[in-house]
């Protein structure tokens, strides 16, 4: 590897697990686990993602990029219809993003977060 490239793999990074916040949390009880892969100190982050099961509230103040690898979710603005993720799907979250994040099927991702 060089200095200047992220390979998107979690060998050797230890995963920090967390769980919606309970004012957010709609359905279920979802666990989550994230390899951060780049902290630049800057706002900039990269890594891979994945959560169980249930439904809670999210709302964007940085921008996303993520691309599905495995799983079912829902994405839903507010006012807007919902949006199924299935594998294979990439999108980009613009900052003012307020919603739902509705996980059907355990889901994994890999993300790019620019604060």
């Amino acid at each position: 590897m060089t200095d200047h490239l992220i390979r998107f793999a979690k060998d050797g990074v230890e995963p920090e697990t967390a769980t919606p916040a309970k004012e957010k949390l709609r359905s279920g009880r979802p666990t989550q686990k994230t390899w951060n892969l780049e902290d630049d100190g800057k706002g900039l982050y990269a890594g891979i993602w994945e959560s169980t099961a249930g439904e809670w509230d999210v709302d964007y103040t940085e921008w996303e990029f993520f691309h599905i690898l495995e799983g079912v979710s829902v994405l839903t603005e507010e006012g807007g219809e919902p949006v199924k993720l299935t594998a294979g799907d990439s999108f980009v979250i613009r900052p003012g993003f307020k919603g739902r994040w509705k996980v059907v099927e355990p889901t994994k991702k890999h993300y790019v977060v620019k604060i």
